[in-house]
């Protein structure tokens, strides 16, 4: 499998993105710290996370997973070894993407991080109250500020995509080189029929979410029994109510060939077609292994055919 290099440089890094929206939900701060070393030692370096991450858990506002990952990396020192995205956009009381709203948000990130620069800065979701233009002017102002080195764009429509997309070019804009679609075996159709033509047009990265559709595609949800009592069932069970239960067991079969876990499986396929590093997230380091499996994996004819039949209603 050839090793993808950053969006806008030409770093080498390890297709796979690690999700920080546990941090300081479902992860303490000893275990994340625990899993961003894991993943630091096995090769991995690149960071995903979001200002907003964790406003949906009870009591919490919004800004819990940032610091963690900045006193970590203030900790060990090792800012220049790790690729760091967050997002704007969502945070509750910095909702949307007006001009000033955008470039506060950006400091209280940056100072929660413990860093002077975002390796990527993502428009977290479109913010149909600011115009395409406007939109475009902000990022190109905070790219060309050197405290972002590369933008992007998540949950876009192909139409404000392509909008976004050809201002930026007419403008002399800094171009987004990235976006972060929802896309794995159980959220197929609006990528695959609507962004991947654009993500071809426009040679951008994609950094898929969530490439385990939380946790589902882990195999540890076999039967309605097993949703009970955990914190991430309630977003799982969507997709077992929608027929996944036959991509699992796809991905069991597929898995069981290769001696692999199952999430292994769900990684590389997505890596087999086309996404550049898919987000996957784990709470503990032992939760590592099978994500960094799947960059060695190699699917064959049979695993791609088995999985794309399992999956086609999605």
């Amino acid at each position: 499998m050839q090793t993808p290099t950053f969006p806008g440089t030409d770093r080498p890094f390890a297709p796979i993105n690690l999700g920080g929206n546990p941090f300081g939900w479902t992860s303490s701060r000893e275990s994340s710290e625990a899993v961003l070393d894991a993943f630091l030692a096995a090769g991995g370096s690149f960071v995903d996370t979001a200002d907003a991450y964790s406003a949906w858990a009870e009591g919490h506002e919004g800004g819990e997973s940032e610091p963690i990952l900045g006193q970590w990396m203030a900790d060990r020192g090792n800012r220049d070894q790790v690729l760091v995205a967050t997002k704007v956009g969502k945070k509750p009381g910095r909702e949307g993407l007006a001009h000033d709203s955008v470039l506060a948000a950006l400091e209280e990130s940056l100072e929660r991080l413990q860093t002077d620069y975002l390796d990527l800065y993502y428009a977290h979701a479109d913010d149909e109250q600011v115009a395409i233009e406007d939109q475009v002017a902000t990022f190109d102002e905070v790219a060309r500020s050197g405290r972002v080195r590369a933008i992007g764009l998540s949950n876009y429509s192909p139409d404000r995509l392509r909008a976004f997309m050809e201002t930026a070019a007419a403008q002399g804009a800094v171009l987004p080189t990235a976006i972060q679609p929802r896309y794995s075996l159980v959220s197929r159709s609006a990528y695959e029929t609507d962004l991947a033509p654009l993500v071809a047009e426009f040679g951008l990265a994609v950094f898929s979410y969530p490439a385990l559709a939380s946790g589902f595609l882990t195999g540890k949800y076999r039967t309605e029994a097993d949703f009970a009592g955990n914190a991430r069932g309630g977003a799982a069970r969507r997709y077992a109510e929608a027929g996944g239960f036959a991509v699992v067991d796809a991905l069991v079969t597929v898995a069981g060939r290769h001696g692999v876990d199952p999430a292994s499986v769900a990684l590389a396929w997505l890596l087999d077609r086309g996404v550049t590093a898919p987000i996957a997230s784990a709470s503990r380091p032992e939760q590592l292994e099978p994500l960094m499996a799947a960059t060695r994996l190699e699917l064959d004819d049979q695993d791609r055919a088995e999985l794309d039949a399992a999956s086609s209603t999605f």
